[in-house]
C-alpha cells in the first residue's frame, strides 16, 4: 500500500517536471476566493490560449522544482497554489491571469518563471505587457519591409521618368519627321 502511493507521488512529480520542461512561462496563483464559476471561466481562458492550469499539492510541485534545479519557491508555494505554464506563448499565461485579477481582486499573482528565472510580481506585470508572439513577428516584417517598400517606390518613380521622357523624345521625333 505505501508502495503505492509512493510511486503515485512519483508520478504526479514526474508529470509536474514534463510540463514545467516544456513550458516557455510560468505564473504561481493563489486562487483562494474565486467560485467555482469564475474558476472555470479562468481555466477555460488559459486552454482557449493553449496555457496548462493545474493545482497540484505544493509538496509535489517543490520537488518537481527541487529536481530541476529550482531554489527560492519554498515562500512561494505556500497556501493554495495554482501553477499556469504557457506552452505557445511565453507572455500568455501572464497576460491572462494579469487581466483576469483586474477584475477579480481574490486571484493572487505570487510570482513566475521565464527562460529560468524567477521572476518578482512587477517583472509578471511587465511579461503581460509585452505584445503577443504573432504582434511582435508582424512589427518585425512591417520594419524590414518598409525599406524595401521605399525601395519600390524610388525605382518605380526612375523608371516612371525615364518612360516620360522616352516618350517627349519619341513625339519631338514624330512631329521633326512630320
Amino acid at each position: 500500500m505505501k508502495e503505492e502511493k509512493l510511486k503515485a507521488k512519483e508520478a504526479v512529480v514526474s508529470e509536474i517536471k514534463e510540463k514545467i520542461e516544456r513550458a516557455q512561462s510560468i505564473v504561481f496563483l493563489n486562487y483562494r476566493g474565486l467560485n467555482v464559476e469564475e474558476a472555470t471561466e479562468l481555466r477555460n481562458k488559459f486552454r482557449d490560449a493553449e496555457v496548462e492550469y493545474k493545482v497540484y499539492k505544493n509538496t509535489m510541485m517543490r520537488l518537481a522544482f527541487k529536481e530541476l534545479g529550482y531554489d527560492g519557491l519554498d515562500e512561494i508555494l505556500k497556501g493554495p497554489s495554482a501553477i499556469a505554464m504557457g506552452m505557445a506563448d511565453p507572455a500568455s499565461a501572464a497576460k491572462i491571469a494579469t487581466e483576469y485579477a483586474k477584475d477579480h481582486a481574490e486571484l493572487e499573482i505570487k510570482s513566475g518563471i521565464v527562460d529560468g528565472k524567477i521572476l518578482s510580481i512587477p517583472e509578471v506585470d511587465a511579461l503581460a505587457k509585452l505584445p503577443s508572439k504573432e504582434v511582435l513577428i508582424a512589427q518585425v516584417l512591417g520594419g524590414l519591409n518598409a525599406p524595401i517598400q521605399g525601395l519600390a517606390n524610388v525605382l518605380n518613380g526612375t523608371i516612371r521618368s525615364l518612360a516620360i521622357v522616352l516618350n517627349a523624345i519619341g513625339e519631338k521625333k514624330s512631329e521633326e519627321a512630320a
